[in-house]
């Protein structure tokens, strides 16, 4: 079953996003476990922890497809000690939320070394990851590193780096990736073409290992290829557009994975998302 889902809004409690998912035909969702641009976390009330559960299983949505996205703030490659800190520590609090409510993968952009430079930064991000599994191993739990658009200092937008990252962490088996496909739009991987779509599956298998290939995050792009502006726009609207999604559906390595709308606004338009996704699978099969 094609999974679909968008990214939910937790302001009237965690119980709600599966509910609310449903209402918009989707099967999957991705969340916050806490404001994004604040380094303060609170924990979810074990009433709401409970209830989120039971409405999981009453809509028959898998913990294992749904998604918990990073706040904003962290920065695992920073050259600045105390953010590199404080993004460890805040990335410690959101991994024990994501357990508590019983899902199992947590995306994170890799971060920024703000002109360090790409080694700099591999270790700083795998350093950061050791400490943090080191201190949740026994959690179920597992990170996944998404590729990022290529501008500044951002480090994952070539597969290979993200590979890079995996390698030089001592815990590979706790790791995996998410692929953007505005993300990797930015980064001249033109899914459009069915053989750089193969390219692209091609480097995850080399640098990575497809069956660390976990999730996808199922965007358009406002700005044509190549361009690093990460500006997200709804499904076929944009640069990547209906032929290009009917060609990166045409791959089972593709399909199988659940997929999570991060276009612009609320719920009514990622249902209209999510039609259009649906409308391009009927064309494609």
């Amino acid at each position: 079953m094609f999974k679909i889902g968008a990214h939910m809004s937790t302001s009237k409690g965690f119980h709600k996003v599966p509910l609310n998912t449903i209402a918009i035909d989707g099967n999957t969702f991705q969340i916050f476990c806490h404001s994004p641009r604040t380094w303060k976390v609170k924990d979810p009330k074990e009433e709401d922890v409970i209830k989120f559960k039971e409405n999981m299983k009453k809509n028959n949505i898998s913990f294992k497809d749904v998604l918990v996205h990073s706040g904003y703030l962290i920065n695992l490659a920073t050259p600045n000690d105390e953010n590199w800190e404080k993004s460890i520590n805040l990335m410690i609090e959101e991994l024990k939320i994501t357990a508590k409510l019983g899902i199992k993968y947590f995306n994170v952009h890799p971060g920024s070394h703000l002109g360090k430079g790409d080694e700099f930064g591999y270790d700083r991000i795998a350093k950061a990851l050791d400490i943090i599994l080191e201190k949740l191993n026994n959690l179920d739990v597992v990170i996944l590193l998404e590729n990022v658009a290529k501008k500044g200092g951002n480090i994952g937008w070539k597969i290979e780096q993200l590979g890079e990252i995996i390698k030089r962490s001592n815990f590979q088996e706790k790791l995996g990736i998410t692929y953007d496909t505005c993300h990797g739009f930015d980064s001249y991987y033109d899914i459009r073409n069915k053989n750089e779509v193969r390219r692209l599956l091609e480097e995850i298998e080399k640098y990575i290992g497809l069956e660390k290939f976990k999730m996808i995050h199922l965007n358009d792009s406002k700005f044509p290829l190549g361009a690093g502006k990460d500006r997200h726009e709804f499904i076929g609207k944009g640069e990547i557009g209906i032929k290009g999604f009917e060609t990166f559906f045409s791959f089972e390595e593709i399909i199988k994975l659940p997929m999570h709308l991060e276009t612009p606004g609320d719920d009514s338009e990622h249902a209209e998302d999510i039609k259009v996704v649906k409308s391009i699978l009927e064309i494609k099969g």
